[in-house]
């Protein structure tokens, strides 16, 4: 017994319940990382049923682009809304993915469908696995479909940390490899159980360097050079360039995702 053996009947059972308290709340803990890590089990809503589309923007919240992208997508007969992120795009990325979970919500109820697809642009395709993985998406999401998304992060905001870290704010120091968050968010299975997955990338991505680390375990990764080697498209082009959102247009419809090539470039461009 020690030291506990000379304590009063009082204080040993004090101690005793702080000690039962720091277990417990030790083993809540570790269930929340097993959580986290392992995924909840989540039943996969139908794939052959297109819902709504939500299309989120990258760091900084511009909308301009991806509504080049909605209005194709409504052309096409689909239900598109970009959302406008909290505060001005560069907060913490777990509160833009609360946005997106009170979004999916109101475009369900709005519409009746049993699910959503999501189209994440740069940081927002972060948005887009946060809000799937933490925020009760898996159950929701029928398709991810991530543009330039630097799910490893950038080195970009790397170096802003290092040269200018008062221009840096949370979102951008989020997006540091192996920052708190991307370890987090990439530890055990990059893409649980729930939607499909399709991430979409340039090899000559200027903002998300390297421009692999778009790359998703689990995933149909696309590369835009593969499918069509003249490509030049930035970051900035992906969500208005003429492949990619043939791209995504079909990777997006009610058919299985399609693994693509260079044999269908002619066909993506026109």
């Amino acid at each position: 017994m020690g030291r506990l053996g000379t304590l009063s009947p009082a204080r040993r059972r004090l101690f005793m319940i702080l000690i039962a308290a720091l277990v417990a709340a030790a083993l809540a803990a570790t269930a929340v990382v097993v959580w986290r890590t392992t995924g909840a089990s989540v039943t996969p809503v139908a794939q052959d049923r297109p819902g709504p589309v939500l299309l989120i923007p990258g760091y900084g919240g511009s909308t301009e682009a991806l509504e080049v992208l909605a209005g194709e997508l409504r052309a096409s007969g689909r239900d598109a809304t970009v959302l406008q992120l909290a505060g001005d795009g560069t907060g913490d990325l777990r509160e833009q993915a609360q946005v997106l979970a009170a979004a999916a919500d109101a475009a369900i109820e709005r519409t009746g469908a049993p699910s959503v697809d999501v189209i994440g642009y740069s940081a927002g395709g972060v948005v887009a696995r946060l809000w799937v993985r933490d925020f009760d998406g898996a159950g929701l999401a029928r398709r991810v479909i991530t543009l330039g998304s630097p799910h490893h992060g950038t080195r970009v905001a790397e170096l802003a940390v290092a040269v200018v870290p008062d221009e840096c704010p949370l979102a951008c120091r989020q997006l540091v490899p192996d920052s708190d968050l991307l370890r987090e968010l990439n530890a055990g299975d990059e893409t649980p159980d729930g939607p499909a997955y399709i991430s979409i990338w340039s090899t000559v991505d200027e903002v998300v360097t390297p421009p692999d680390s778009a790359r998703l375990d689990g995933a149909l990764n696309l590369v835009v050079q593969d499918i069509c080697d003249s490509s030049q498209v930035p970051h900035g082009s992906l969500p208005t360039d003429q492949v990619v959102s043939s791209i995504v247009a079909l990777e997006i419809g009610a058919g299985a995702p399609e693994e693509l090539s260079a044999a269908d470039c002619a066909r993506l461009s026109s």
